[in-house]
C-alpha cells in the first residue's frame, strides 16, 4: 500500500485492531477524515468499556471481546504494533485480500505537504535513549522537533496536529517497521541486533529483515554500528536513494565516513571536508550521561543522524550535555557503605544486560525474571570476570544459575525463591552482604519483569526503594 494509492479516506471502511493508545489515535484520526471506523479488541474490562464509550460518542464503532473476526465490508486493517502477524484477524484479512498496516504507516500517509523529515532509529537496545538524545541535539540546534514513534505522543497525533516541526526524531520498533512498508526516512540508524521478540517474528532472519526496513528509501545517511556487522549488512541490502551514504559509528578511532572516539573526544570523520585526513571534534565523553560504553555508542549514533541533517558540532555537544536519560536506564540510585547501586531494570534481554555489566567492575549482579526463550551462556561467559557475586530472582532464575555453574562456578550465587513484594528488598540485602567497598550492585535482570512486577518501571522502583531503605538503616 503506497502513498500514491491514497487519494481520499472518505467513505473507506477501516478496522482498527487494538484499543490501546495507538489504536485510539488511529481511529480518531481516520474517522476525522471521513472513514467509517470499527475498532476491535479481545478485552472487555471496565477500562476497555470506558475507552469504547468515548470512541462511540465520536461516531466510531467498537467491538469488544472478539478480535478474531473481520468486520464485514472492511477494506483496510490498521493494527497496533504488538499484534502478531499470524493473528486470526489478519489471516481473515489475507483471505479477503485486505491490506494490513500499522499506525506508523498511517502517520506516514497522513503527512501534509512540506511535512517534517523523519530521522529514524531502531535496534534491539538503546532506541529510546538515542531518540531522546537526538531530539535534544536538534533542539540545541534551534530546530523544532519531537521524539515520537514508539515513545511519547502517538505519531499520528503529531503529524496531523496543529504544531509544525522542522524534523522529527522517530523511534521505530521491529513491530512497527513490519507494518510500515511505505516509510522513507531522511536518514536512519540500526543501533544493534541481538535475538529478541523471536516468538513474534518467527526467526532471527525475519526480525533482522524487519529492522532493516528502516533503511529503505533513505536519502542522506544509513547509520550502522561498526561493532555489529549485521547492521552494516542491512545497509548493504537496502534500496536507498542515489547518493545516500553508509555512516558507521565506533567506540574506537573512526575511519573515513565514521564517527568515533579519540582520546576521550567524540569525533566526526563523515560530515567534514576531506574526511580522509580531517576530523571534527563534537563533544567529550564526559558530556554523555551516563558515560557507559553502550551509551557513548548511542550518543555517536544520535550525533551521526544530527550531522546528516546538517546540525553544527556545537549543537551536538550542547544537546548531549542537556540530555537526561529516563529512569531505570543505568540510573544511579545511591552509595551505601562505599558500594554504588545502579538501576538498569530496562535491561530486559541479554544484550542489554551485557552492555550494562560491561560498564562496571566489580559487580554484584541482581538478575532474573521471564527469560522469553533466551539463553544465558554467552552473557555469563563474557561477564564472568566482572562478577563479585550474583543474586537471582524471578521465574526463570534457574536458567541463569545453570549458565553460571557452567561458566563461572567460582562466583557465589544466592538463589531467592520468594516472589512476594518483599523479594526485591531481600535481594538488595543479599547483594549488600556480598559487596565490598568500591563494588557496584547492579540490577540488570536480562529478563522481562511480568512474573513479579507490572513492568520494568515497577521493578526498578522496587529496587530503588529497597536501596533507600538500606541507606536509611545505615545512616
Amino acid at each position: 500500500m503506497g502513498s500514491r494509492q491514497v487519494t481520499s479516506w472518505q467513505d473507506r471502511n477501516i478496522t482498527v485492531a487494538g484499543l490501546g493508545v495507538s489504536g485510539v489515535s488511529a481511529a480518531r484520526a481516520l474517522a476525522g477524515l471521513g472513514a467509517s471506523v470499527t475498532v476491535v479488541d479481545g478485552g472487555d474490562s471496565e477500562g476497555h468499556r470506558a475507552r469504547a464509550a468515548e470512541l462511540e460518542a465520536a461516531g466510531i464503532s467498537v467491538r469488544l471481546g472478539d478480535a478474531d473476526t473481520l468486520p464485514e465490508g472492511t477494506d483496510l486493517v490498521v493494527t497496533s504494533p504488538g499484534w502478531k502477524p499470524g493473528s486470526p484477524l489478519f489471516e481473515a484479512a489475507g483471505k479477503a485480500r485486505v491490506d494490513v498496516v500499522g499506525d506508523v504507516e498511517i502517520a506516514w500517509l497522513l503527512r501534509g505537504e512540506n511535512a517534517a523529515p523523519w530521522l529514524a532509529i531502531t535496534g534491539t537496545n538503546g532506541k529510546t535513549t538515542t531518540t531522546q538524545m537526538l531530539a535534544s541535539i536538534l533542539r540545541a540546534a534551534g530546530l523544532k522537533t519531537a521524539a515520537v514513534g514508539n515513545i511519547g505522543t502517538p505519531i499520528i497525533d503529531v503529524v496531523t496536529g496543529d504544531e509544525t516541526y522542522d524534523v522529527l526524531a522517530v523511534e521505530l520498533s521491529s513491530y512497527q517497521l513490519h507494518w510500515a512498508p511505505s516509510v522513507r526516512a531522511h536518514s536512519a540508524a540500526v543501533l544493534n541486533l541481538a535475538p529478541d521478540h523471536l516468538d513474534w517474528h518467527g526467526s532471527m532472519d525475519a526480525y533482522a529483515a524487519d529492522k532493516g526496513r528502516i533503511y529503505e528509501g533513505n536519502t542522506v545517511a544509513c547509520v550502522y554500528n561498526v561493532a555489529d556487522p549485521a547492521t552494516e549488512a542491512l545497509v548493504v541490502e537496502a534500496d536507498v536513494e542515489e547518493g545516500c551514504r553508509a555512516i558507521g559509528f565506533t567506540l574506537g578511532a573512526p575511519g573515513p565516513s565514521m564517527l568515533g572516539v579519540v582520546d576521550g573526544i567524540l569525533v566526526d570523520r563523515a560530515f567534514v571536508e576531506n574526511r580522509q585526513k580531517n576530523a571534527q571534534e563534537l563533544a567529550e565523553v564526559k558530556d554523555v550521561n551516563p558515560p557507559a560504553p553502550h551509551n557513548i555508542a548511542n550518543a555517536l549514533a544520535a550525533a551521526a543522524l544530527a550531522r546528516a541533517f546538517g546540525v553544527e558540532p556545537r549543537a551536538v555537544r550542547d544537546g548531549l550535555r542537556d540530555f537526561r536519560p529516563d529512569a531505570h536506564r543505568v540510573s544511579y540510585v545511591d552509595e551505601v557503605g562505599g558500594v554504588t547501586y545502579i538501576d538498569d531494570s530496562k535491561a530486559t534481554n541479554t544484550h542489554a544486560a551485557e552492555a550494562s555489566l560491561a560498564a562496571f567492575e566489580p559487580v554484584v549482579w541482581i538478575a532474573g525474571g521471564l527469560a522469553k526463550g533466551a539463553t544465558f551462556d554467552e552473557l555469563v561467559q563474557k561477564s564472568a570476570d566482572r562478577l563479585r557475586a550474583v543474586v537471582l530472582i524471578g521465574a526463570d532464575r534457574a536458567l541463569i544459575a545453570e549458565a553460571l555453574a557452567r561458566h563461572a562456578p567460582e562466583v557465589p550465587v544466592v538463589d531467592l525463591e520468594r516472589t512476594d513484594t518483599g523479594a526485591m528488598l531481600a535481594a538488595v540485602r543479599e547483594a549488600a552482604r556480598l559487596a565490598k567497598s568500591g563494588d557496584t550492585v547492579l540490577l540488570a535482570p536480562a529478563c522481562a519483569s511480568m512474573d513479579m512486577f507490572a513492568n520494568y518501571n515497577k521493578r526498578g522502583d522496587a529496587f530503588a526503594d529497597a536501596v533507600r531503605e538500606l541507606a536509611a538503616e545505615s545512616a
